[in-house]
């Protein structure tokens, strides 16, 4: 057994089965992600457009890429042939970009919407406001496939990060917000992608459906 599938089983040991475990993979080689497919991981999260591309060329065609980085409105064309889930949607300039791309092509591609949480500038997402205003969006999608507004895309949750800090108590209250959102949202049930190698396992305990893990996986790049 490799340090790869050795970590990855040792991860989805923590996971209920309602979780979706994202292997985060940029940066890291097209050899390590082998092995972590080799331990049955089908999902694998990039942040870089080309080397999402690159490493989508080489591999296994039944893998589900996720983008989980800051897209580029001038590069979603090369990613919505492909892509299985956008997870970091911020804006309405982008979601305009992405559901032209897809109508293009006649796809309906999955997307999640990016909620600002924490307590840090540098971390992009709608606010908690601006999520209010695009309720009615959101609910069209429970009527229907897709959205009128926007027929080449599924909106079919949401995701969002935590503050980098050591205090769990402040890691969980703002997880705690995200899960809030997403139950108001998608009454339903809908995608809440929150949680990442250091801060998942409260993500998980305060109703994360899927965690982005990369360093826990495949060590430190």
């Amino acid at each position: 057994m490799s340090q790869v599938s050795d970590n990855i089983a040792k991860i989805r040991e923590t996971l209920p089965e309602r979780v979706t475990l994202v292997c985060v993979s940029k940066f890291q080689s097209v050899g390590l992600i082998e092995q972590a497919y080799a331990a049955g991981e089908r999902h694998f999260g990039e942040s870089r457009v080309q080397e999402l591309v690159d490493k989508h060329r080489q591999l296994p065609s039944d893998i589900h890429w996720h983008f989980i980085g800051h897209l580029q409105t001038n590069k979603v064309k090369q990613i919505v042939p492909f892509v299985a889930l956008i997870h970091g949607v911020d804006s309405l300039r982008l979601l305009d970009e992405i559901n032209k791309e897809a109508l293009k092509i006649g796809r309906v591609v999955p997307v999640l919407l990016e909620v600002h949480v924490a307590q840090e500038e540098t971390k992009s997402g709608f606010s908690v406001d601006e999520m209010a205003d695009l309720a009615p969006l959101i609910e069209l999608n429970h009527a229907a496939p897709v959205l009128r507004e926007y027929p080449g895309l599924n909106i079919c949750g949401i995701m969002g990060m935590a503050s980098n800090t050591d205090d769990a108590e402040q890691v969980r209250r703002e997880f705690r917000m995200l899960a809030t959102i997403a139950k108001n949202l998608f009454p339903h049930g809908g995608v809440l992608s929150m949680g990442m190698s250091h801060d998942y396992p409260i993500a998980v305990e305060e109703g994360a459906t899927m965690v982005r893990i990369g360093s826990s996986i495949f060590g430190e790049r």
